[in-house]
Parts: structure tokens; C-alpha cells; sequence
């Protein structure tokens, strides 16, 4: 499933962030991690993925994708990751020898070929095809997919693709085997930058017009046998696949087939029913609450459903540029006044099917999180705590008129109702702007940053607090495109940033990204309010379908089927 689109299922804007809609997991996930059926998986069959997008970006320079779903069943990269279902997600080599070796200084990162790799036209992998690869994405006609690296790689900035600007310099090849990467600065997370699809080999000379958007050359399990225009993607055995050397790919299905244009309703119910193909199918868009009350009723299929044991960070971010939400302590009086139990109920219709109440700002999952709770209060607030805030802060008689900007996208509007009330009953008065998701995505990302507060949400892009801190906290993603709604900008966070995207040592850069945490909260630019959790739906003949700890999606590319 492309990253976008994903986003989109869970009620997230394209980009990662958004007015969040998240949908329910089941009361007791007594299915969290393991789809529950007994039957044994073996080599065979045709596994079917049933989504509601009508198009799928199979072109790596193009994908958004998450490392283990789609793409990752068709492309392979220098890392990839390794997910279960009661620890957090690993890189482990993929292409590569290894993770990657570092310099001293962190700023280059070397890497060593697996011997014998080959595409599914026959083209050998080398590092030429790594680097063609990643150059292609830098040209503006194959634009759209995750693009950390442009901004890491020396001279990424201003390169314009191997079509117009020639070779990338800070990419070297040195022999068919090694690929050395120059970055602009010390850069820990690497290893986990190169698991995405731009690192995918391309034929040099391949991929200069779109069509290879549906005709990639492939080197996962699988290639691209036909793919008809929100019909379907046929995915078949990629000959050339080297199963002893993949870590991350079971590839047991003979093929793949996703069927695109999917009705989500009409999915579970298909999937329930698991007749015919529906049988070895599962649904790539999330379980509604009315979905789970479906499956709740009818206790054969709980075996079929799979709930993560959390998810996204939802929250609500306060403009600490704005009126009296500059001063810290009015920020503080918000994380008493908020009723994340209502929060709850308006996401899914009760506490227990929303997620976990949350209270830190890195994802459960990630290796590094540390649990705390500055603001101690009972799930439904603290009002008192909330107005004694306020009165030291010199509002006694509350605040007026804070505009508070929601999407009306899903039920983003009753989730902003539950919070003005509860906001309400602390002496904090907001008037609710209603916008379609695009307007909503123009004034909390855009350069005016007219607005009080707003309703967010965030899954990172890669196993890693980097994902969670940065791209929210930040001063260089306030506007132009960039998801820090807070407007929150600190000198000291953005320097703890720094040290920790520039520390190496993977539980030394875990401690600096957990105080960073602790540090940005201090100042209170947004209140975390739950964890979501969610529900998958697969038919009676799909197995080993698990959701890990990190991402809450469930791993495609180690799905079976039982004879």
C-alpha cells in the first residue's frame, strides 16, 4: 500500500500528518500480532490484497510506500526491516552485506554488495544499478516518493536526475559491489534511509518515461506480470529471486494479485464469508467500529481478525506563535482541561476500541521510547488544575474566540466537538472552523499559520524517533509543506535534534531522542491524546499475517496461505 494512500485510510493527510480519523481496534485485542487460524502456511497459492485505491505506484522513485507492504514485495533495497509482534522493528541487511559502516564522523556510509543478485530481466545488481536508482529520483518528471535523502546527500539540494544533471558526485562506486554515500552532515538513521523505495536498482537506462510506473524491472519475489488500470496489479514469481539471501521476504505465494477499487464494506463482508479466492484474501483498509461489531457477533471469525497493539500518535497542537498560546503555561492548562476519554468515544464509540491514552510523543514501537507523564491528571482532566494554570498565567476569567481550524474529512468534526467542550468547562472558549481536507492542509502547513489550535496525527516514516520528533518539532518544517503545527521553535530542541539524527550509536541516539521528548513537552506545544489501534480483516486460508510492534500494519511480505 503507497504511504499516501495509507495515510489517507487512516484518515491522514498525503504527507504523513493530518486531522486524524482513526478507526477501531477490537475491545480485548485478543488478536494483536497473530491472525489467530492454526492451519500451517506452505509454498503456494494465490494471495489476493483487496484495497479501496484505485491506482498503485509501483515505480520506487514515485512510492511512499512502507518497507513491508506493497513495493517491498517487488523491490528489494540495500536494508530492510525485520517486524514482530513483541518487540520493536530492526534493519537488518537486504542488497547489502550489512547495515551499513560509518565513518568516524558519521557524515559517509559505505556498503558491500551481496554476490549473485539479480533483476528479473537478468540485469546482475551492481552498485550502478543502486545509484542509477536513486539519482532518478531526484528528477521532477518521477517525483512524489519519500525523499529524505535529496536534502542528506551531498549536493542532493540542487541535483536534477542523472537526465539533466549527470552523475551525483556524493554517490561513488567505487566496484560493482560498493556504494559509498557523502551526506551533508552526521546522519545516525541511515541505515533505515536506504530501506526506502528510491534505494531500489534500476536498469541504467530504464525508467526514462512513465510507464515504468506499472512496468518496473523488479528484484523482490514477485514482478509485474499485468496491471490493469483500477482493475488490478498481477504480481508472478520474479525467477531471479534469491530466497537464501532475503531476510525480510518469505515469498510463498506464487502470485499476488490486488484487486483495486475495492468497496471497504463489501471487503469484510467478502472476507468473512471467505468464499472462493476471498479466502486466501485480506483487506488492506482498516475495520470500522460497525465492521467489528459484525465480527464480534460471530465468534468463528475472530480468527480472522488482527488488531495492532497501538498505532499513530494523535494530538492536539496549541500555535505557540499565537496570542496567549505563546506563553508556556496557558499551553500546560490545556494538557489538564482536555478529556482524552471523550476524545476516545468520539473516535471509535468507546475508550477501549480508540487506543491507549498517550502521554509521550514518540510511538509505542519504536526502540528508545521512554515512558512518562509530566501532566499527571485522570483520563477525562484535571478542570481545576487547568483553571489554576490559567489564573497564574494572568487569565482568570479563561480565554476567548481561539480559532480552531478541522478537517471535515471522516469524523475529524466530533472528535474537535469533545474537545471544545471539555476545553469549555476549563474557561477555554474555541470556534470550530470547519474545512475540507485540502484547505485544512494549506493552513496548518502553510507559511501564515493564521490559527489557535488544530487536530493532528502522526506515523512516522521509518522505525525510528527521528520520524516521531523532528518532523513535528523542528524550527525547518514550520510552513512550506512542513507538519511542526505548533510553530514550535527552540534553539536548544533543534540542537538536541541535531546531536541525536547526528549520534551513531543506536541506544546512545535512543537516550537523546527520549529527552528530547521530555524536553519538548516541558514546553507543552501539543497535547499527545491516544495511540490508535487497528483492525485488519483476512480471509480463512491467510496466514503468519502479523502486525509488529512498529508499523501498525500488518507485514506482507511474510504472509502464507494454508492448502
Amino acid at each position: 500500500m503507497d504511504r499516501r494512500d495509507f495515510l489517507r485510510a487512516v484518515g491522514l493527510t498525503a504527507g504523513v500528518s493530518g486531522a486524524a480519523a482513526f478507526l477501531a481496534a477490537c475491545n480485548a485485542n485478543e488478536q494483536s500480532g497473530s491472525g489467530g487460524q492454526s492451519a500451517a502456511v506452505s509454498a503456494g497459492g494465490t494471495l489476493y490484497i483487496l484495497t479501496d485505491q484505485t491506482s498503485q505506484h509501483l515505480d520506487p522513485a514515485k512510492s511512499q510506500n512502507l518497507a513491508i507492504t506493497t513495493t517491498g514485495l517487488i523491490h528489494r533495497k540495500l536494508t530492510a526491516w525485520k517486524t514482530s509482534a513483541d518487540s520493536p522493528a530492526t534493519v537488518v541487511p537486504d542488497l547489502a552485506t550489512d547495515t551499513g559502516r560509518a565513518s568516524a564522523d558519521g557524515k559517509t556510509w559505505t556498503f558491500t554488495l551481496k554476490d549473485g543478485q539479480k533483476m528479473a530481466d537478468g540485469t546482475p545488481i551492481t552498485s550502478a544499478e543502486i545509484k542509477y536508482g536513486i539519482e532518478r529520483s531526484f528528477d521532477a518528471a518521477f517525483s512524489g516518493g519519500l525523499g529524505y535523502h535529496k536534502t542528506l546527500l551531498e549536493g542532493g539540494s540542487s541535483y536534477t536526475g542523472p537526465f539533466k544533471g549527470g552523475d551525483l558526485a556524493s554517490i561513488e562506486t567505487p566496484d560493482a559491489k560498493t556504494i559509498v554515500f557523502h551526506l551533508t552532515r552526521p546522519y545516525g538513521d541511515w541505515p533505515w534511509i536506504v530501506s526506502m523505495p528510491a534505494f531500489s536498482p534500476v536498469p541504467k537506462g530504464k525508467g526514462t518515461d512513465a510507464s515504468y510506473d506499472s512496468t518496473p524491472v523488479c528484484s523482490g519475489p514477485y514482478q509485474v506480470a499485468a496491471y490493469t488500470k483500477g482493475v488490478e496489479v498481477r504480481l508472478t514469481r520474479n525467477p531471479n529471486w534469491d530466497a537464501k539471501s532475503d531476510l525480510a521476504r518469505n515469498g510463498l505465494p506464487d502470485a499476488v494479485v490486488i484487486q483495486l477499487g475495492q468497496e471497504t464494506g463489501v471487503v469484510a463482508q467478502r472476507l468473512l464469508a471467505s468464499s472462493g479466492n476471498d479466502a486466501t484474501a485480506f483487506g488492506s483498509s482498516f475495520v470500522n467500529p460497525a465492521q467489528l461489531a459484525q465480527v464480534r457477533s460471530n465468534p468463528a471469525a475472530k480468527n480472522q481478525l488482527v488488531t495492532s497493539k497501538s498505532g499513530a500518535l494523535a494530538y492536539l497542537a496549541l500555535n505557540t506563535k499565537r496570542g496567549p498560546l505563546a506563553n508556556p503555561q496557558v499551553r500546560q492548562a490545556f494538557q489538564y482541561a482536555v478529556d482524552k476519554t471523550a476524545y476516545q468515544i468520539a473516535s471509535a464509540g468507546s475508550a477501549d476500541l480508540a487506543g491507549p491514552i498517550a502521554t509521550t510523543l514518540i510511538t509505542e514501537g519504536i526502540a528508545g521510547r521512554e515512558v512518562f507523564d509530566l501532566y499527571p491528571a485522570p483520563p477525562n482532566g484535571d478542570v481545576a488544575k487547568a483553571k489554576q494554570l490559567l489564573a497564574e498565567a494572568g487569565f482568570p476569567n479563561g480565554i476567548d474566540n481561539l480559532d480552531f481550524p478541522v478537517s471535515t474529512a471522516n469524523n475529524d468534526a466530533d472528535k474537535a466537538q469533545a474537545l471544545q467542550a471539555a476545553l469549555q468547562r476549563a474557561g477555554i472558549r474555541t470556534k470550530l472552523r470547519p474545512l475540507d481536507d485540502d484547505a485544512w492542509t494549506a493552513v496548518v502547513t502553510g507559511n501564515d499559520g493564521s490559527y489557535d489550535l488544530t487536530l493532528g496525527s502522526w506515523q512516522p516514516d521509518f522505525p525510528s524517533a527521528n520520524a516521531n520528533i523532528e518532523p513535528l518539532f523542528g524550527t525547518s518544517e514550520i510552513g512550506n509543506g512542513g507538519y511542526n503545527e505548533a510553530r514550535y521553535s527552540v534553539p536548544e530542541v533543534d540542537a538536541l535534534i541535531a546531536q541525536a539524527q547526528g549520534t551513531v550509536d543506536v541506544a546512545a541516539a535512543g537516550k537523546l531522542w527520549a529527552q528530547a521528548d521530555r524536553r519538548i513537552l516541558q514546553d507543552s506545544p501539543v497535547v499527545p491524546l491516544i495511540y490508535t489501534r487497528n483492525s485488519f480483516l483476512h480471509g480463512s486460508k491467510v496466514g503468519d499475517f502479523t502486525i509488529g510492534e512498529f508499523p501498525a500494519y500488518p507485514n506482507y511480505l511474510q504472509i502464507g496461505l494454508a492448502k
